[in-house]
């Protein structure tokens, strides 16, 4: 099958582009929200697949908040922080990952597809490879360094 510029299918292409696009937008505000009330490092541990679910249960709880309170943001800037306190920040932070999973599923799954019925036009090809790689490059960070990278602002010495 030859590389296809059908209209249908190109209205396709394009509307799976604008609903990554209204992702990202919607990736950037949490991300900013996330900055905002300092949440940023609330996730101590990088789980592609199993910290999709935030912590269930006290216990849970618990013991994520005993990590977070070994970390230096914690000892300089949120001693004394409760659990409500953390649950509302880790949940920004939790949101902002799970957007991220999002972004990449939607864009790497209808990309493998229209690849697949050659309906993405020829001269775009190498630029959605391009964007993959650059959107999963910040996820594919914290796999290299192993889930245990707290990073940011220099208060973890990362």
């Amino acid at each position: 099958m030859r590389w296809s510029y059908n209209l249908e299918r190109s209205r396709s292409v394009a509307a799976w582009l604008f609903l990554v696009a209204a992702l990202v937008v919607a990736m950037v505000l949490v991300g900013g929200a996330t900055r905002l009330t300092g949440s940023g490092l609330s996730i101590t541990q990088w789980k592609p697949v199993t910290g999709i679910l935030p912590p269930l249960g006290a216990h849970a709880w618990q013991a994520e908040f005993a990590r977070y309170r070994a970390i230096p943001q914690y000892k300089l800037l949120n001693v004394g922080m409760t659990l409500m306190q953390f649950k509302f920040i880790y949940g920004w932070e939790w949101t902002h990952r799970l957007l991220g999973r999002l972004v990449g599923v939607v864009f790497f799954v209808p990309l493998v597809v229209f690849l697949s019925l050659k309906t993405n036009p020829r001269r775009l090809v190498w630029r959605f490879w391009l964007l993959l790689v650059l959107g999963g490059a910040p996820g594919a960070d914290r796999l290299v360094d192993g889930g245990q990278r707290v990073g940011g602002a220099g208060l973890c010495g990362a």
